[in-house]
Formats: structure tokens, sequence, C-alpha cells
């Protein structure tokens, strides 16, 4: 107890040192939680099981932009879903002939995988052709898919990838008069402003030695897997390496973009004036005009606002904090004032840098990773403990509606994977902790909802995480796709209940007026206060004006019976007088809980099942 009393005191000090207040999230603006459904797009559609390593488009087969049909819409939007993310669609470099269509062949030697990694753009004004019907009307048939997605109800997001592009970046679909990268540069210095690329002056870029075993295509002949690549002078490559020969483990099949950074760190462009963390996009949008940029800048962003006039609503950001805040400043605040309403999704991983990229960069949501998502890994895992949680939250506090949350993604193990959790029901806890804990997005993974394992050897790359870089098909998606009836018709039961759980979860969050209220944590208390409440239970209260809940996951595959608390403060904060009061889970629809409210205490009785979660509702 003395420990336990100890951990209590530490994380009530942690608590106290976070900001004060966080913004207020505007309710007539957004009367539920926003929903992303991140999918990756040449794998929804594919129903070949053939799955073979390294096998061809021909063997292993290839989804397309019309496999996402009215009905499968239907389905997503009937999950609660207001966001669908289109992973993979900008063009990247592939393996596979498009000649045809005016296209050049990639190198296999600059090529990660055979369907190649979408984060190696190639052509940012046009779409892979892979995802396409007929390939000569590749964005036509995406223009067909981002108007079927609106008429659901729906918004698009796809990616862009800022930092870098593909090694062969050439754009042939690019607006008439406008320059390629790297089209203009000085190739003869390492550096100048205007420049997209850095150089390597007076050295010829060298395919990197390979590493345990590798060769590209799984050593299949290939006319240009050669072991090189002609590019002269090298440029610098995607991750920072400055090595005309980059390392294996280098992002080498990339360039990194040049946004006025020198080579020794310091900037070649105008800094934010002091405050502007304090003002709007507006003042951002005009603290830019008539002021010149690097021409990197304006690259990007005429790439934005082209998505934006073909009815694209917001972007993902690859790996946002290896840009500088300004150019986001310069790029959001320009987005902003084209369509307030731009969904605007950053990956930043460095705690520090948060505050910074919303407030002076613009973004509206960045992944929370590193503290809640890791948290909740660990958790999954059976090593970690729920009494970490209220002080993620405190810490966050003040920017907790712009915190995007998530269980899964493209770059992350599968909760199903022997290397992650190996048992999908482990994620159903974790999930209803990041659905209900704040007022922010929740990202929902393809497969997710049906238990996916990511299993299997796709090629380049690793087991555990389904593939971003080869043709596949995904098994337990396919169950649940059941041929085009999006109805879990091959599905197990056990795929069918994960599913019927997700839909409850996910459409109670996304139409919640108390998830877009106030948050109270009652974990501490009931910690030191209720007995066989343990490290492994999670519980807090969210409430509005039109909504009050309670929340109670139960981490351990073991049951737990207890009598859950409401402190004196959570009582006054629910507005509960003396007396009981009904409650229904909104995730089973059981109602026969009870309340007990006595002189300014409440108390609940519940007993959890193994991975069990309740969201009570008044």
């Amino acid at each position: 107890m003395k420990k336990l009393l100890l951990l209590f005191l530490a994380l009530i000090v942690f608590a106290c040192q976070a900001p004060p207040k966080k913004e207020p999230v505007q309710p007539e603006k957004q009367q539920g939680k926003f929903v992303v459904y991140q999918v990756f797009t040449r794998l929804f559609g594919n129903t070949n099981t053939t799955n073979k390593s390294w096998g061809t488009v021909e063997e292993n087969g290839v989804g397309k932009f019309n496999d996402f049909t009215d009905r499968a819409l239907e389905e997503l939007k009937s999950m609660g879903i207001t966001h669908i993310w289109y992973t993979g669609v900008p063009h990247h470099c592939v393996i596979n002939d498009y000649t045809a269509y005016g296209i050049s062949n990639d190198d296999p030697d600059v090529v990660k995988g055979r369907a190649g990694s979408p984060y190696a753009v190639k052509d940012y004004y046009n779409v892979n052709p892979d995802l396409a019907v007929n390939p000569e009307n590749r964005l036509e048939e995406f223009e067909a898919l981002i108007a079927r997605t609106h008429k659901h109800g729906m918004k698009v997001i796809i990616d862009i990838v800022p930092n870098h592009v593909a090694r062969n970046y050439h754009s042939i679909s690019k607006p008439k008069g406008m320059a390629d990268f790297g089209e203009n540069d000085d190739t003869s210095v390492e550096y100048k402003r205007d420049n997209n690329f850095y150089y390597i002056p007076g050295k010829a870029f060298q395919v990197p030695e390979s590493r345990n075993g590798y060769k590209p295509l799984g050593g299949e002949d290939h006319p240009l897997a050669d072991g090189k690549f002609s590019e002269n002078p090298a440029k610098w490559t995607g991750n920072g390496s400055r090595e005309a020969q980059p390392g294996f483990y280098d992002w080498y099949e990339t360039v990194k973009v040049n946004y006025g950074v020198k080579p020794d760190g310091s900037y070649d462009f105008d800094r934010l004036p002091e405050g502007y963390d304090k003002k709007d996009y507006r003042a951002h949008n005009e603290f830019w005009q008539n002021k010149k940029v690097p021409d990197s800048w304006t690259k990007f962003l005429n790439i934005a606002l082209y998505w934006m006039g073909k009815g694209v609503d917001g972007f993902r950001y690859d790996m946002a904090e290896m840009v500088p805040v300004e150019f986001w400043s310069y790029m959001n605040s320009t987005i902003k004032r084209k369509n307030p309403e731009a969904f605007l999704l950053a990956e930043v991983y460095n705690p520090k840098l948060y505050r910074d990229y919303i407030y002076k960069g613009k973004m509206d949501f960045l992944y929370d990773k590193v503290e809640l998502y890791d948290t909740l890994k660990h958790i999954m895992q059976g090593h970690g403990s729920t009494d970490n949680l209220p002080a993620i939250y405190n810490g966050l506090e003040d920017i907790e509606h712009h915190m995007l949350h998530f269980l899964e993604n493209h770059d992350e193990q599968r909760i199903a994977s022997k290397e992650f959790a190996g048992n999908a029901e482990k994620g159903k806890p974790a999930m209803v902790v990041s659905a209900c804990l704040s007022t922010s997005p929740t990202m929902l993974y393809f497969g997710q909802n049906v238990g996916e394992p990511g299993d299997g050897n796709a090629g380049f790359g690793t087991e555990s995480r389904t593939s971003i870089f080869d043709y596949w098909g995904v098994p337990a998606h396919q169950r649940w796709m059941n041929n085009g009836a999006f109805d879990c018709g091959q599905s197990t039961p056990e795929e069918k209940e994960l599913n019927s759980f997700y839909k409850s979860l996910l459409n109670f969050s996304a139409n919640s007026p108390a998830l877009m209220g106030e948050y109270k944590d009652i974990h501490l208390f009931n910690r030191e206060h209720t007995e066989n409440y343990t490290n492994k239970l999670f519980s807090f209260v969210r409430f509005s004006k039109q909504e009050r809940l309670i929340v109670v996951s139960n981490f351990e595959e073991t049951e737990h019976a207890f009598q859950l608390k409401l402190d004196e403060e959570t009582v006054g904060l629910l507005k509960l007088e003396n007396g009981n009061y009904k409650l229904t889970d909104q995730l089973s629809g059981t109602d026969n809980f009870v309340l007990n409210v006595e002189n300014g205490s409440a108390s609940v009785a519940l007993d959890l099942k193994g991975l069990e979660s309740v969201i009570l509702k008044f």
C-alpha cells in the first residue's frame, strides 16, 4: 500500500506540472469524433489468395480504385467512418511495365519490393497506374472514387511526402509550364537555396551493398537489376545520408528535398516572428504574402492545391518533423484559406515539437505514438501498467484534441501478430481507451476490425506488418470483403464478433456529445480506494451538457469484480444527486448497471470479463 501511495502521489505531482487548460472544441462545428479509416489502396480489393513471395501482379493480384464500390463505401460509412485515408495513391515507383502509357520503367536496384514503396513518389501529378482498370484513364478513375466517397458522406485524405521523392522522380503529368523537381537545379554545388535537391559534386551515386542475402526481386532476372543506377552527381538520400553510396538501411530509394536549410543546419528563409504560435492561419497566410520562399516550398504547395482542386479534402504528411515548421506555416495557412475544413494530419514523433507543429505549423492533428500508442502496446503485451495513462493525458491536455489515436497503421505491427500481442482480442480494451479518452480523431487500419495478423513473407520486409512493398492478399480482410459483398460472409465467428465490436465502438464515438466534451480521471482514485481494482484496469468519465459516460476497461484475460467508485469532485462535475441511476452499456446494450449516489460519493458494481470494456451511459 505504501508503494501504491507513493506512485499515486508521484502521478499527481506530474499531473500538476501539465499545461492548465486545453483548447475548447467548437461543438457547433463537430458533433462527434472524427473516425479515420486508413486503407492501403493497392491491397483493399484484391481477392487473389496466392500470396507468393515476391509474386508478380499476375501471380498475386492487385486491388483497384473501382473495388471501392458503392456497397464497400456504404459498409465503411456504417462503421462510423468520417474520413478515408487512401494510402499509396500518388504515382510511386513500381516494377511493372507501363511504357505503353508513356511511363518509364523503374530500376529494381532503387525500388523496395516489387510493387514499390508508396513513399518513393515518382510523379505527384498522377496516380499509381497499378490502381486503375485502364492505366490510361487512371486519374479519371481516382476522381470517380473521390466523387463516390463524397456521395457516401465521407471525406478523402491522401499522402504528401514532403521530405523526399523517388530517386528517379520525373513527372509526365505536371501542368504545362511547371518545372519538375530538380529540373533547374545547379548541380555543381552541394547547396543553393532554390535547388530542390542537395548534391555531392564530383561523385556518382552507387547502389548500397546488400545485407542479409538481399537481392532485388528476390533474385529474379531483370534487365535493370544489375547493381547500378545512373545518377551523377549523387544526391543526398531521403533520410539525410550525405554519402554517394548510402547504407543498405538508409532510405536509398529516395532523395532528400531542400527547403532552404543549409548543410550546416542554418536557415535560408524568413523565420516566423515571436508570438505567431498564438495567431490563426489567416495571420500566417498574410505573413507569407510577398515574401520570397525556397522553390521547393512553392512546388509542394502547388501539388497540394492541385489535389484540392480534384476534390481531395485533406492530407497525411509523412515525416513532417524533417521539414522546417515555417514551411508548414506557409503551406497549411494557404490550404486553410482555400478550405478551412481541410483535414491536415502529420507524422511527428518528437513530443518536444508537438506544439510548434500544431501552433506554428498549423497542423490539425499529429500521431500520438510515442506516448499513448507505445504505452498501450506495452500494456497489451502484458508488461505495462495503466497507472501510466493519466499522466500521459495530463501532459497533453492542452493539445489533446490534436493528437490522433491509433493501434495499427501501415508502419506498425498488427495486434494479432505474434510479435505484438498474438491475439486480436487484446486490442479491444485499448481501442476503447483510444476512442474514448479524448476529443481527438480515432484511426482504424483496414483489416484491424477482423484481426488480420499480417502473416506471410511478401518479399521486401518482414512479417507482422502487412506488406506495403509487394503485391499481396490480406486473408482476414478478404473474408470480410466476401467477393464484394462486404458483409463478413466468409469470416470466422471470432472475426464477425470482433468486427461487430469495432462497428459499435466507432459508431458510438462518431456520434457521442460526451466524447467531444470534458474528461475526468477516476483511475487513480480507484487504485487508492477500491479493493480488487488493479493496474490492469483503467477508468475515466466523459461528460457534456447532453451526455454523461463512465468508461472502464479490463486489459487482462482474467475476470475482475469490484465496486467502482466516483470521488466527490467527480460526483459534483457530473451533477449527481443522492439516489440510484440506471446505466446502460453502449457496447453490449446491457442495462442492469446501477450507480448509487449518497452524500457526495458514488459506486457501481462491475464484473468485467477478460478483455471486456463498458461505456456506461446515464
